[in-house]
């Protein structure tokens, strides 16, 4: 596989209205810090079968070289190596690509990692067939630099894949709920945008020949509502880092709100929690 560095197109910050540009490193520093923070593969493993659907929805060959961007503990990684797929994944947490590895090993498949940040991705223009992330690039600072890096990786006439929350699904209201407490830094744009085709459409239209996208859902299947926010603010970076910065009163008050927005969306009925989170599943050709 062609990893070989190459200088990285650099742009400038985006201005907000005020006259301020953001301070996009120390947003990602907030953020690398919280995906550091809790166990996020007890959460991540629980999505597999978004990778599963996205590499089918990819029609990923045998052979391809499938970069996976901000991969996690590689969901998107192993379902393309499943598929005999020559398969390298990236991300900025050491730990994460430490599990997925160890995964990787449990299942005998061969699936090499790199620690890297998907706005300065190390390798060369147009190495891969296919490029994906699930759940991960959607969150960077800088959504047009990384944007311009899934392209540039990418070759001409290949994919990128990606599943990225909605604003209006279940995933986007927590983190719209988590904002009413915890307000996000100044200028950071909500990652939930990358889940709407007008935002896509911005980010990717000068390169694509065509933007493919589907409503999915992942249903979330836990003991309780009490047992969903239990987890995650014990392993979910961003719902960790949120409780932590909230005196007992505030976590009360998110911890009720959570539980409010659960009981708008589950639909079990017998206590347990059955709660569909809807994602867009996109599937970008390049021209």
């Amino acid at each position: 596989m062609d990893t070989a560095a190459t200088p990285v197109r650099q742009e400038p910050p985006k201005v907000l209205q005020h006259g301020a540009a953001p301070d996009l490193e120390a947003i990602k520093t907030r953020q690398r810090s919280a995906w550091s923070s809790g166990n996020y593969a007890l959460i991540g493993t629980t999505l597999q079968i978004v990778g599963e659907q996205l590499c089918e929805a990819l029609d990923l060959r045998a052979g391809q070289k499938v970069l996976d961007v901000a991969a996690g503990n590689g969901n998107v990684s192993l379902a393309a190596a499943r598929r005999g797929c020559d398969v390298l994944a990236t991300d900025y947490v050491p730990a994460l690509l430490a599990r997925l590895q160890e995964r990787a090993c449990a299942d005998e498949l061969e699936v090499e990692t790199r620690e890297a940040d998907a706005e300065a991705l190390p390798f060369a223009d147009h190495g891969f067939d296919a490029v994906t992330s699930s759940f991960g690039v959607m969150f960077t600072p800088d959504q047009e630099r990384a944007a311009s890096e899934l392209v540039r990786v990418c070759r001409r006439g290949g994919k990128i894949g990606l599943a990225n929350w909605t604003p209006e699904g279940f995933i986007g209201q927590v983190f719209k709920t988590i904002g009413k407490h915890v307000p996000p830094p100044p200028g950071a744009r909500s990652p939930a945008l990358w889940g709407t085709r007008d935002r896509l459409a911005e980010l990717f239209d000068a390169d694509a020949g065509s933007i493919a996208t589907a409503q999915r859902h992942f249903t979330f299947r836990y003991r309780s509502a009490e047992h969903w926010v239990k987890a995650f603010r014990t392993w979910y970076g961003p719902m960790l880092k949120a409780f932590a910065a909230l005196d007992a009163s505030g976590q009360a008050a998110l911890e009720r709100d959570l539980l409010a927005l659960i009981a708008r969306f589950d639909r079990a009925g017998d206590g347990t929690m059955v709660t569909p989170a809807e994602y867009l599943e996109v599937v970008i050709t390049l021209r």
